[in-house]
Order: C-alpha cells, then structure tokens, then sequence
C-alpha cells in the first residue's frame, strides 16, 4: 500500500515537472511573449534544472535540447522508480531492461506532450467563452494555434462556432490510440 502511495506521489509530482519542461520548451518554439505572469511561473520554477543543464546541451536550431533532455530524464527516472516500486526484478533483467526503460520514457514523454496539447486547446475554448481577456489567454493562443491552424484551413465554421478543437482532440485520441499505443506495447512486450 505504501509502495503504491509513493508511486503515485512520485509519478505526479514527476509528471508536473515534465509538463513545466514541456511547456518552456514549446513556449520557446512557437516565440510565446515570456512577460507574462504564467510564462514566468514555468521558468521561476524549471530555471533550476534549465539552466545547469544548457551549459552542458547547446541548443540546435532554436530548439531549446536541455529542456527535452531534462524532460526525458525526469520521465526516464518516474518510469524506473514506478517499476522498482512495483517489484521488477532489475537485477535479473540484466542490461537489456535499460534501453526498454528510456524507450518508455520517450512513448510517456509523447503521450505526455498529446495530453498536454489536449488541457491547452480545452483551456482555450472555454477561456474564449468565458474570458478571454485574461492575462493567460495569449500564452495559451500561441501555444495552441500551432495545431489549430492547419485544420482551420479544412474545417469550416458552423454558425460561426469553430469546430477545430473537437477535431484536434479526435486526432490527438487517435494519435495516443495508434502510434503511442503501439510502441508502448511493443516495449513493454520486450520485457
């Protein structure tokens, strides 16, 4: 009981610093203004680990790599301890349970990231109903039409409400049904 207590409490936590990671790292890709109380509260509280990080992983183009990196190694250690917690026998598995491991931090790091646009777009369409004057709405603008774009450009509106959401999220279920979920299993088969 307590094992499963402290791996909930570590995938969560893991799994909220991830998701601050992410979104540093894909305010810096779609050139999110950081003046903003939101944009600074991601990078008040990854700045930590951020920065030490960059000295050693340059970025290559534009792309900030020390967040991914540090993403991916925060999943790769919630992935492993949740295991461990669980009862794997890591000492039996030997050596060729650790690229299965980081191979299951990447597939968690993607469904992570699907999940994330997922919150962002629901964010968005009920602050466009509700307030979209408040100051988190431009973060959330610039980090969502990225993906709605595109399928503005297919979708038409319909009595001027834009069903480009709806058919965000029905792609994203896909995207985690299908590929996510394929690799998944076939890491996890690997075992």
């Amino acid at each position: 009981m307590i094992a499963g207590a402290l791996g909930f409490l570590l995938q969560t936590l893991g799994n909220l610093f991830v998701i601050a990671v992410l979104l540093r790292f894909m305010m810096q890709l779609f050139r999110v203004p950081f003046r903003n109380p939101f944009a600074q509260f991601i990078v008040a509280i990854t700045d930590f680990a951020v920065k030490p990080l960059r000295r050693v992983v340059p970025g290559l183009l534009g792309l900030d790599l020390a967040c991914l990196l540090l993403a991916w190694l925060v999943e790769l250690v919630v992935v492993t301890a949740g295991y461990w917690l669980d009862g794997f026998p890591f000492a039996l598995a030997g050596a060729q349970v650790w690229p299965v491991m980081m191979g299951l931090a990447v597939v968690r790091l993607l469904s992570l990231t699907v999940y994330m646009v997922i919150g962002l777009t629901l964010v968005r369409a009920v602050l466009s109903w509700v307030n979209t004057n408040t100051p988190l709405m431009p973060v959330i603008y610039e980090l969502t039409e990225p993906f709605l774009r595109p399928l503005r450009r297919i979708v038409p509106m319909v009595s001027n409400v834009d069903l480009t959401p709806l058919v965000l999220f029905i792609l994203c279920q896909l995207v985690l049904m299908v590929p996510i979920l394929a690799l998944e299993r076939a890491l996890l088969g690997s075992l």
